[in-house]
């Protein structure tokens, strides 16, 4: 990932003209604005945007967008998507719309609380819904100095909410994918029942061996498939990290710099 400094006429609401850079994702099909100070996007997202089987024509909720990372990993990937996001800060809410202009790249965003959705959002619904929530609960983590990254950190709305609220937005047959903090799918478990079915959990592991810190959830509205918990996917080659050497396997590797898609395991 590479970066520049902003130009000053594109900074968002609430940031300073020199506060955001302009980094490449997906070996640079994608083009953000993020903020120097703040919330800046990872792979967390890139992974996300992978495993969502979107297809043309679709349409596409993000809870809690950010500045449109998933949404727009997801859109290059797949043409001719319906995409819209809905993010609680406005200074972020701003940039989506921005690096969505940045990258020709229509999108939808809403600012609101997603436990208290406008009425234009509530009376639609989606094919996927994809969310990358606050991995700890509030006051669970350490402090941060930006407000910004405080509240992708650390945020009040429980996780039961986020998956409630998706399952409403959902269409019947519609998918939910969320990345998650490991030590939390107990909750996401017991909040997708009764709302959703047929969940599928790939755990996400830094190296052979080590247990996995992420996991991404599947589940579908109406689904009535068997849970399933796959084998974890590896993200890097070796058993230690090497200094200033690119180790992410190849599969990953062409999903975070080709913008390919993260093929979940099926049964043999």
């Amino acid at each position: 990932m590479t970066a520049t400094p902003c130009d000053p006429s594109l900074s968002g609401v609430g940031f300073a003209p020199d506060a955001l850079s302009l980094n490449d994702f997906l070996g640079g099909r994608v083009r953000l604005w993020q903020p120097l100070q703040g919330y800046r996007a990872g792979v967390d997202p890139v992974l996300l945007a992978a495993a969502v089987p979107a297809r043309a024509g679709e349409r596409v909720l993000e809870l809690g967008c950010g500045g449109g990372q998933a949404l727009l990993c997801l859109g290059a990937r797949v043409p001719g998507l319906m995409l819209c996001g809905v993010e609680l800060q406005a200074e972020y809410a701003d940039l989506a719309r921005r690096n969505g202009a940045q990258n020709n790249q229509p999108l939808e965003i809403f600012e609101a609380d997603l436990s208290v959705l406008p009425m234009a959002l509530r009376q639609r619904q989606f094919d996927h819904v994809l969310a990358n929530p606050p991995y700890y609960r509030a006051g669970a983590h350490s402090p941060a100095e930006d407000a910004g990254r405080q509240i992708a950190l650390g945020g009040a709305t429980p996780l039961a909410i986020w998956i409630t609220t998706a399952a409403k937005r959902l269409a019947p047959k519609g998918y939910l994918h969320m990345i998650q903090r490991a030590d939390r799918l107990p909750e996401m478990l017991v909040a997708c029942s009764g709302c959703l079915g047929s969940v599928e959990i790939l755990p996400l592991a830094a190296r052979q061996g080590r247990a996995a810190e992420l996991v991404l959830l599947r589940a579908r509205k109406g689904g009535r498939a068997d849970f399933r918990l796959h084998g974890p996917l590896i993200l890097h080659q070796g058993d230690r990290h090497l200094a200033d050497a690119e180790s992410y396997r190849d599969e990953v590797g062409a999903i975070l710099r080709q913008g390919a898609a993260l093929v979940w395991p099926t049964l043999k």
